[in-house]
């Protein structure tokens, strides 16, 4: 077991970053829920399409609201504290949501309401939760550690939470509420435990919170790799979102997968993604970064294009499981490559760009994918993904050797 535990947490990233994997792993579980009961829990109360797209809308919105100022807060307070406050916040809200469940009083307004409020706490969760693994760990093992947590994200998230919320569904519609409570109230607790240093990075902050956010752009702007990484981000979600917009319908109407197999095409994905993550130490000890920079990043190209020819379910679930594994060993490449290369006081508003970035190219993305899909069919985003994502490529080709190794620019500049 001792074994087991040190193969998968190493003890060179210490004992709080494994207190950060719990918690992580603890609440992604409880998130994971939320991502099956949410949506029935609002099919209960309403079928109007437009009041069930604004109660989804509602958990991703705040992220173009209020990111950059949660990514400024991030680095002006105490990040362990932000993080417990704002899942408390959540926490509170749900309890809110299971009395008036449990009460018979649910309405969907209020549902919408609360998943505003879930939303907007997350951000400032996830905005500062990223921050946190720089502080913990050393550059060199910052891509291990992160694959660590995308692995209890890809677990919780998408592979047992939603499983368990929906059957907890089923016996009451209120038990998956409170169990992620529970979740949320133990994520806290887990965070606690971490021994990062009292206060905020920064020693002094005596800037106002819009200089603070510029500082950041302006920051992210003067560094040439990762202004290149936020572009390439931008587009490929862009690319991605748009087919990903009409999928069901693709499935079930191209490949002629049924309803139920539909739902196994995700379960391939994370299991191709879950095979990946722990395979992520020995990829980065044998592939140059720029070349495994590269290759995932044509692996996206060349899935687009298969889909785009796919007709046969057998063909689409082993595609799945290749989408999954290659995004996500992009996802912790990625994000180990900018935290490397951007400053302690500064990783709370930097990331936050990068996740408005993910969220506005997403947004924008499912928008291009349902016009083109009513004007040209299914198949056309496929094919609109296909040759943005190609052209990307061969434009940030040269570069990617340069963003691979962001970090050695980042410190030979300051």
């Amino acid at each position: 077991m001792t074994r087991l535990v040190e193969t998968v947490f190493p003890s060179r990233l210490g004992t709080g970053f494994r207190w950060l994997v719990g918690s992580s792993w603890v609440t992604n579980l409880g998130d994971g829920m939320l991502i099956a009961a949410g949506p029935l829990l609002v099919a209960s109360q309403t079928r109007d399409p437009l009041l069930v797209a604004a109660a989804m809308i509602a958990l991703q919105v705040p992220w173009l609201l209020v990111g950059l100022v949660a990514g400024a807060l991030a680095d002006r307070l105490d990040r362990r504290l932000v993080i417990m406050t704002a899942n408390a916040v959540r926490g509170l809200v749900l309890a809110g949501l299971c009395v008036v469940i449990a009460t018979g009083q649910v309405d969907i307004g209020l549902v919408i309401v609360a998943m505003l409020a879930l939303g907007t706490a997350e951000t400032f969760v996830d905005a500062t939760a990223g921050t946190l693994t720089p502080m913990l760990v050393d550059k060199r093992d910052l891509g291990i550690a992160n694959s660590r947590l995308m692995a209890g994200m890809i677990t919780g998230n998408q592979l047992v939470g939603p499983a368990v919320g929906a059957l907890l569904f089923s016996v009451g519609m209120v038990w998956p509420f409170v169990l992620t409570v529970a979740c949320i109230a133990a994520g806290v607790v887990l965070v606690s435990r971490i021994g990062t240093p009292p206060g905020a990075v920064r020693g002094d902050v005596d800037t106002h919170i819009r200089q603070d956010i510029v500082d950041g752009v302006r920051w992210l702007m003067a560094n040439p790799p990762v202004r290149t990484l936020a572009v390439i981000i931008v587009v490929f979600n862009v690319t991605w979102a748009a087919p990903w917009s009409v999928l069901v319908l693709w499935a079930l109407e191209r490949v002629g997968i049924g309803e139920a197999g539909f739902g196994l095409l995700t379960s391939a994905a994370a299991l191709g993604g879950l095979v990946a993550t722990f395979s992520y130490g020995r990829l980065e000890r044998l592939v140059p970064l720029a070349t495994l920079m590269r290759a995932v990043l044509l692996a996206e190209v060349l899935f687009h294009l298969a889909m785009a020819l796919t007709t046969s379910p057998w063909a689409a679930y082993p595609l799945m499981f290749f989408f999954g594994a290659y995004a996500f060993v992009w996802g912790t490449l990625s994000q180990a490559v900018r935290q490397r290369a951007v400053p302690q006081e500064l990783q709370g508003r930097v990331g936050s760009v990068y996740m408005v970035c993910v969220m506005g190219g997403m947004l924008l993305g499912g928008l291009l994918g349902g016009l083109i899909a009513r004007e040209w069919g299914l198949t056309a985003p496929w094919w609109f993904a296909f040759a943005g994502s190609g052209v990307t490529l061969a434009l940030v080709w040269r570069s990617l050797a340069q963003i691979a190794h962001a970090d050695e620019a980042a410190t030979a500049a300051a």
